[in-house]
């Protein structure tokens, strides 16, 4: 059986409550900055949670014709743009042949996928009746068509498909796009996760199981992972994605390369839909797995970018997971939760963090966990509190954890690591 391929990151592109760009998120997050304020999209009067970190001032004509962005649900919106902007940053030439399209794949994940389409044909359907459902209505909706249209977008004719995992799904697509490019199936996948969910039926329900924060006095301050007075999540939408390469593919191209890819753990609880099993069994032997797959030992590794959602039992059982899985080296590992600034982007949330910590990897510098105010007793770890900081890495891990028991660990090197 040949040697799996290694595997390099070359590009990323992000749609984000925090910047449209990458440039202006990764600004946004190393200087602290959130995304937080009350919800534009409806009316939000007599809902328990009136605000969210929506995306602002995203325009689709951008990146997409007028006839184009009237089929297209917000997700995907945010999922064509964010792949045009990673492509770009990658350097890869897609009509010009320095790519084989046979040999470009594309996995995009969601974790719920069209709901704005899914709200507004409904309302279509109860008021005007089912000759006014739009016939674009399902290829909208479905959660695979952010792969279907980038794949369109860029004649990648590869592996393509969408994990759907809840909010591991961009991790499941990055870390399944990583296989395909060990196996030597193809040369470049473009891959990650996308969500559009800021709608009055997410929050109502996300609300009702008493998930979000309820902070409707204070946004600014309701994303506080790990902290003794989290009361919840907040929701946020955009989209973050990768191009990954095989690394001799890569290198031959003389492309720009921001990290390597070494290790993809994933396990299930088995525990409950919702809530983490309790002893973190399942989030540490994902962990454990990447780095046993990326060839270290755990002292190696320096920094995680967590799940870290800003629910009480998340931030608690996750703290557990990462003293199972790396013992008394875990007091020594900077940790953070970017989701204190971006919100959570349920379906898009992994992978977002999946490009903030290879820049963290590639610049130096960790961003901050912001709103950490007062330790809580069982959150006892080193969680970079409210400020960013300056740092050398070897290697860091980021963590996705999924309503239904899935949790997915991703580890990333540097090159000359």
């Amino acid at each position: 059986m040949p040697e799996d391929k290694r595997v390099v990151i070359t590009g990323m592109g992000v749609v984000s409550p925090v910047g449209l760009d990458l440039e202006t998120t990764w600004d946004s997050l190393i200087h602290g900055r959130h995304g937080f304020g009350p919800i534009a999209q409806f009316d939000t009067e007599g809902f328990e949670v009136q605000f969210a970190a929506e995306v602002k001032d995203f325009d689709p004509l951008k990146w997409m014709g007028r006839k184009e962005a009237r089929k297209f649900d917000p997700y995907v919106k945010f999922a064509l743009a964010a792949s045009i902007m990673a492509v770009d940053h990658s350097g890869l030439d897609m009509e010009n042949g320095n790519v084989d399209g046979d040999r470009v794949g594309v996995i995009i994940g969601a974790g719920i996928g069209g709901m704005w389409t899914w709200e507004t044909q409904h309302k279509a359907l109860l008021n005007k009746g089912p000759r006014r459902v739009s016939p674009h209505f399902i290829p909208m909706m479905i959660a695979n068509m952010a792969s279907g249209q980038v794949s369109i977008r860029f004649s990648a004719r590869g592996p393509s498909f969408a994990p759907v995992s809840a909010c591991s799904s961009g991790a499941h697509a990055i870390g399944e796009a990583y296989r395909v490019l060990q196996r030597g199936t193809a040369d470049v996948m473009i891959c990650g996760g996308a969500e559009a969910a800021i709608t009055p039926l997410s929050i109502g329900g996300f609300a009702s199981m008493k998930a979000l924060s309820t902070r409707n006095d204070s946004p600014e301050t309701s994303s506080r992972p790990f902290d003794q007075g989290r009361d919840g999540f907040v929701m946020g939408e955009g989209s973050g994605i990768v191009v990954l390469e095989e690394l001799e593919f890569a290198r031959a191209r003389g492309a720009t390369i921001y990290g390597e890819l070494a290790g993809y753990g994933m396990t299930a609880d088995a525990y409950h839909i919702t809530a983490p099993s309790p002893e973190g069994r399942g989030a540490a032997r994902a962990m454990s797995m990447a780095v046993e797959e990326g060839g270290l030992n755990p002292d190696e590794v320096d920094h995680i970018n967590a799940h870290g959602t800003s629910t009480p039992l998340n931030d608690k059982l996750e703290t557990i997971a990462i003293k199972v899985a790396f013992g008394d080296h875990a007091k020594s590992i900077m940790i953070n939760s970017t989701k204190s600034m971006t919100g959570h982007l349920l379906g898009a949330a992994a992978s977002v963090e999946f490009i903030a910590t290879t820049m963290a990897m590639r610049e130096g510098i960790i961003p901050p966990t912001i709103n950490y105010e007062t330790a809580d007793p069982e959150c006892d770890l080193d969680y970079v509190p409210n400020k960013a900081r300056e740092v050398t890495l070897r290697a860091a891990i980021t963590n996705s954890f999924g309503f239904g028991g899935h949790n997915v660990s991703l580890l990333i090197k540097r090159l000359d690591a």
